[in-house]
């Protein structure tokens, strides 16, 4: 169980902090939630707490591992010869999952792939809103900066 003040990653949804934790009663279901405050979308979430799980959240990364991260981006790009529709359910799958690992390698693939062959519009928008999610959890780890964050990546095309 997260605490006040912790913070952490909701896929999908971005890094975001732990204001405080409730209890609501919601379609006169009485739980406990996270109310998270997601400043890279300028607003509040309420979590269920015995969701947390299943939601794939996790306290975002340790700033340690930011340079490894940031290795995921000088490796290689491998075209897996997938239509766009494979692609796409390939790489939401990998974003889902929250790993920030994962989410390196979605931008990386994406961003790959537009310089060499350009991208459909829907994998254009999973490229926008997968940097948005590592944009919002690197800068809240690291206090940098977003546009820093997004010039950072941007030098590794």
């Amino acid at each position: 169980m997260f605490k006040r003040g912790d913070k952490i990653l909701y896929p999908m949804h971005g890094a975001g902090v732990i204001e405080n934790i409730e209890m609501k009663s919601i379609l006169g279901e009485k739980r406990q939630y996270y109310i998270v405050n997601l400043p890279a979308k300028n607003m509040k979430v309420m979590i269920p707490v015995d969701r947390s799980d299943s939601l794939n959240l996790r306290e975002v990364i340790d700033t340690d591992i930011i340079p490894e991260v940031f290795q995921v981006f000088k490796e290689d790009y491998i075209d897996r010869g997938m239509n766009w529709n494979k692609r796409y359910k390939y790489n939401l799958e990998k974003v889902k999952s929250g790993d920030i690992y994962n989410l390196a390698n979605v931008i990386k693939d994406l961003m790959s792939r537009d310089i060499e062959k350009g991208l459909s519009s829907g994998e254009r928008k999973m490229l926008n809103e997968s940097k948005q999610l590592f944009v919002s959890e690197i800068s809240l780890a690291s206090g940098r900066d977003r546009n820093e964050v997004e010039n950072l990546i941007r030098g590794y095309f």
